[in-house]
């Protein structure tokens, strides 16, 4: 059985997985992976370059051994002619040490142009491999970014996208908004037309009467148009149509005359009361400001 310890690291390596997919890019992880092969191409080529720079040496080694031994053999030569067999033999033996190390030098040389070949072609290979990546990395990149493209559109079609679903959010909310405001602006005209509520906006002193005679003064001025539409079309229709017309409208406008003259007495009345009572104030003011300043001794006589 699984200790806590490995448990918690499980789910850690879990948890650490799904937030690297997360945040992990194909375009950077291919762009990535080519750096990384351009970088051993390079790596490649030094190598490559210090291999035939090595066997150059080993060249040039070989070509002075081989003059040193051209050299010794003269010299060998020389000093048999002059009877010195002891250094003629001093020199040949020189002769033979510069044959063997020059026999060395040519399988190093051998060597190191085998090992050159192989760098070359190694190098031609990885070449090839870093441009076919190259090329195959930008199809990819250019696919994934089509793809990432179309489903960021297909989101945002849909409403699953997270900024289409704020949008769509604040939507409902402004519609939800502006249902209530006329909510609330229907009541209001109810609460209004009932009288439960005043108009603010109506000038200072209009109470209910006063609306109340304003819509029998409207309804009687509408009466009285249609009246008088009534005698325009009885009169065109000729005198039948004016006898049989004449007695409802005479008594219509009659009734209608008789509202209207109630009406402007009633009003009439209560202007010259108010006018009468704004004009007695003055002197019942200055009487009492008399009587305030009379001494008390006349006021007891």
């Amino acid at each position: 059985m699984p200790s806590i310890a490995q448990r918690v690291a499980g789910l850690f390596q879990v948890k650490a997985n799904r937030a690297l997919d997360r945040a992990e890019d194909p375009r950077e992880t291919l762009d990535y992976s080519y750096q990384q092969q351009l970088e051993l191409l390079q790596k490649v080529r030094r190598g490559l370059a210090d291999v035939a720079a090595a066997r150059k040496r080993v060249e040039q080694q070989a070509d002075r051994l081989r003059q040193s031994a051209e050299t010794l053999r003269d010299q060998a030569g020389q000093a048999l002619a002059a009877g010195r067999e002891d250094l003629a033999r001093e020199a040949l033996d020189r002769r033979t040490a510069a044959g063997s190390r020059l026999t060395e030098l040519r399988e190093e040389h051998a060597s190191l142009q085998a090992q050159e070949e192989k760098l070359t072609l190694a190098a031609q290979r990885l070449q090839a491999k870093t441009d076919t990546f190259r090329t195959s990395k930008e199809t990819i990149k250019a696919r994934y970014t089509a793809a990432e493209a179309q489903s960021r559109v297909t989101e945002a079609v849909t409403g699953i996208g997270e900024e289409m679903g704020d949008v769509g959010l604040s939507v409902e909310r402004a519609r939800d908004r502006t249902e209530q405001l006329q909510a609330r602006s229907a009541a209001l005209d109810e609460l209004m037309a009932t009288g439960a509520l005043e108009d603010a906006t109506l000038p200072a002193g209009r109470d209910d009467l006063r609306a109340e005679l304003d819509a029998v003064t409207a309804e009687g001025d509408v009466e009285t148009e249609l009246a008088r539409m009534k005698t325009e079309i009885a009169s065109a229709g000729g005198p039948e149509a004016v006898e049989s017309g004449s007695a409802e409208d005479r008594r219509n406008r009659d009734r209608e005359n008789q509202d209207r003259e109630d009406q402007d007495r009633e009003d009439q009345d209560r202007e010259d009361q108010g006018r009468e009572d704004r004009q007695a104030r003055p002197a019942r003011d200055a009487t009492a400001a008399r009587e305030s300043r009379r001494p008390p001794d006349q006021e007891a006589t």
